[in-house]
């Protein structure tokens, strides 16, 4: 692998070769560029739902009664999986286990998997709800068995 040459703020150095090195630091400037800009949507992301919440209790300061979010327009519904693709995740994940995991790590698992940011936490929080999900619906299927560890958390195997 080439050696790429960084500037002190951060930002790749263009390189005078005869090789790929120029689309490699191209497509290096470009990735970083969009990792940043991410990270600024997320940033204003968590603003308007802090001025959201500043609105709601305003409105409810004033005397207002009725139901916001009946009022708020409706938003799509999100699908992050197909139909039993998560499912097949999770026992693709406790099959080649070696031993017994948590819902968090078998999250973690198919985020990684799936080429998914993940220190993106919310995403993970809401994936880990998710697999919790299944694995209790393929625990009455008895697909899978739940153990407490040690600290009393519960971790899932493969039937």
């Amino acid at each position: 692998m080439t050696n790429i040459s960084l500037y002190p703020n951060g930002r790749v150095k263009p390189s005078n070769t005869e090789t790929y090195e120029h689309a490699t630091n191209g497509l290096l400037t470009k990735r970083a560029d969009l990792f940043n800009e991410a990270n600024r949507i997320r940033d204003r992301l968590a603003e308007i739902r802090n001025d959201i919440a500043a609105l709601d209790r305003t409105l409810g300061t004033l005397g207002f009664k009725g139901d916001l979010n009946a009022m708020m327009p409706r938003r799509p519904r999100e699908v992050m999986f197909a139909k039993g693709e998560l499912a097949d995740a999770v026992a693709q994940e406790l099959r080649h286990a070696e031993g017994p995991l948590r819902s968090r790590q078998i999250a973690a698992e198919i985020v990684a998997l799936r080429g998914d940011d993940a220190r993106d936490q919310k995403y993970l929080a809401d994936l880990t709800k998710r697999v919790s999900k299944v694995l209790r619906i393929m625990r009455v299927n008895g697909e899978v068995k739940c153990v407490q560890d040690q600290r009393g958390n519960y971790t899932w195997v493969k039937a």
